[in-house]
């Protein structure tokens, strides 16, 4: 892997653990997982909510639990397609 800053390469050698326990087919699923429809009816649902203002608190804090693990799953999943594009797998 060529990285060209230390963060960037921080942020690589901190989720090594994690890839390491993937077999390269995994990893492959991983970079292609997608959240199944009704996941994402219920995200598209409480983000219309949002924008009219009109979610409950206990709403709120679903949705964002959402966007947070959206977070991360982006990130995991960004991480992974680097990691397969970089290594020629």
């Amino acid at each position: 892997m060529n990285l060209n800053t230390e963060p960037q390469r921080a942020f690589h050698r901190g989720t090594a653990p994690i890839f390491a326990l993937l077999s390269d087919d995994q990893i492959h699923r991983f970079a292609q997982l997608q959240a199944d429809s009704s996941l994402t009816d219920r995200v598209d649902e409480l983000a219309s909510k949002a924008n009219e203002g009109e979610l409950t608190d206990e709403e709120r804090e679903v949705y964002e639990a959402y966007i947070e693990a959206n977070n991360l799953m982006a990130i995991l999943q960004a991480e992974a397609r680097f990691r397969l594009q970089h290594t020629g797998v």
